[in-house]
């Protein structure tokens, strides 16, 4: 029962088939300009959301980038696959599953 439960959590999490993901409302995705005055060797990004501010690493960014509520998950793993090797929608859904979870992003 327990499992059951996690599961249907987890597909909800991942939004269902035809939807696509978008950054809430009052969510941005930035580049930090600040941290790259202090580091020069990494570029930062940063997710500013009412609730406070998120620094994602690279992977969540370029899912990120991509979040504009017309692509689907196998869209967005095709268009990561062209720039990344081994991209799996599997990967791409988990990344998003954690972030609807911290209300960065919803399905459209």
């Amino acid at each position: 029962m327990r499992r059951a439960v996690v599961d249907a959590h987890r597909d909800r999490a991942r939004g269902g088939e035809g939807v696509t993901p978008r950054l809430r409302r009052g969510v941005r995705l930035t580049y930090d300009r600040t941290r790259q005055t202090y580091d020069r060797t990494r570029q930062t990004h940063v997710v500013l959301f009412p609730e406070g501010v998120l620094v994602p690493n690279a992977t969540a960014t370029a899912v990120l980038e991509l979040c504009d509520g017309e692509r689907s998950i196998p869209d967005i793993a095709a268009a990561l696959g062209e720039r990344y090797a081994g991209v799996r929608e599997d990967d791409v859904g988990d990344v998003l599953a954690r972030l609807v979870d911290r209300e960065v992003v919803e399905w459209a």
